[in-house]
């Protein structure tokens, strides 16, 4: 039986990695990748489609498939304002993440962020709540989500925030007690995924901080 697996924001630091891996494993004969602009083939099973998430009902053929990887996100200032962010942080991704309940998508792996919070003080960690929350009502045989602290990684874009941090963090967490914080690698992210997608499971599951290094 074909096994199928869609990839919402392959073009990031996560979905890049994710594609080039799932395209060397056997688990999935065809890779679909969603994007808003082109993506190279990381091989002749994966198959790009460029998408304008504002009308993606209209790509609604393409998700029939078995599971569907989400590893769409922005920053505020890519964006533009919070709720030009908001509407790629929520939005498009829920609707993506409806798309494929409805199409029989079984398993269903998002990239969120480690303190969610639907109620936090931040709008960053709101967003990510907001998303899990809607995500966990809908009719997916298997729900995983991930929680990753501060990603590294080679990105398009320069975040100097994210830079400094890269830098300082590594070293903080070697404090007593705050290994578990330490910041993660975007490849080793999509290592777990890939991993996640390989095992039987049913429910929802939320893989936190320390538990999505591979090694």
């Amino acid at each position: 039986m074909t096994q199928k697996a869609i990839i919402v924001g392959a073009t990031g630091l996560i979905g890049a990695h994710l594609t080039e891996q799932l395209a060397g494993e056997e688990t999935f004969d065809e890779i679909l990748t969603l994007t808003r602009r082109p993506q190279a083939a990381a091989s002749t099973k994966v198959h790009n489609h460029i998408v304008n998430f504002d009308r993606l009902e209209e790509a609604a053929p393409l998700f029939q498939a078995n599971t569907l990887f989400s590893c769409l996100g922005t920053t505020r200032k890519q964006a533009g304002s919070l709720a030009a962010q908001y509407r790629v942080d929520v939005e498009y991704q829920y609707k993506a993440a409806q798309m494929a309940a409805e199409a029989g998508v079984s398993h269903y792996l998002l990239v969120s962020s480690s303190g969610a919070n639907s109620k936090s003080a931040s709008a960053y960690l709101r967003m990510k709540g907001e998303l899990e929350e809607k995500i966990k009502k809908l009719p997916f045989e298997r729900i995983s989500i991930l929680q990753p602290s501060l990603l590294l990684g080679n990105r398009g874009d320069a975040r100097p925030g994210e830079q400094i941090g890269a830098i300082l963090l590594p070293l903080i967490c070697k404090l007593p007690g705050l290994k578990r914080y330490r910041p993660i690698e975007g490849r080793e992210v999509a290592a777990k995924m890939v991993r996640l997608s390989q095992q039987e499971q049913t429910g929802i599951e939320t893989l936190r901080l320390d538990q999505l290094f591979t090694s």
